[in-house]
């Protein structure tokens, strides 16, 4: 996928996808929305794990139907870059987990950003602001609008 917008390559954590489908969620929803609308046109990976994690977040929840979720998920794999972690990553994320504290998924998701060489990681579950080698992530529900970052990543 070629970049349409930013100067950035990212990737999106899980919340943001549940958030998308959660319109009880409030300004949570609309900036989610948002950023999906925004970032399809950008230079944005998504990790096959984000979009399994998004499957069973929701089902789980009973925020959509089986049937819906796995709809979803299908669009978003076909309208963005999606990358799979390699055993390399998974290899990272053992390290990353044990060293830094992080969940073992969490620390997946940062060594598949990594693998694609993305320096910006759109997450409401890290530490805003943590760096991982080039790869820092950003709270993008943080603050009243998008943080500067993330505005920027998005073309806003």
């Amino acid at each position: 996928m070629t970049a349409l917008a930013g100067s950035e390559r990212f990737s999106i954590d899980t919340n943001v996808l549940v958030y998308c489908v959660d319109a009880t969620a409030g300004e949570k929803h609309r900036r989610a929305l948002e950023i999906m609308d925004r970032a399809v046109e950008c230079d944005c990976v998504l990790s096959t794990q984000v979009l399994a994690e998004f499957y069973h977040a929701v089902t789980r929840k009973r925020l959509v139907p089986r049937r819906e979720a796995a709809a979803q998920a299908r669009d978003w794999a076909k309208a963005y870059a999606v990358v799979a972690p390699e055993l390399t990553e998974l290899q990272s994320a053992l390290a990353y987990a044990e060293r830094m504290q992080l969940s073992i998924w969490d620390a997946l998701l940062v060594a598949t950003a990594r693998k694609t060489q993305c320096t910006l990681l759109l997450s409401e579950d890290m530490a805003d602001g943590a760096a991982f080698g080039p790869v820092t992530v950003i709270n993008p529900f943080r603050g009243a609008s998008l943080p500067p970052r993330a505005a920027a990543a998005l073309d806003l």
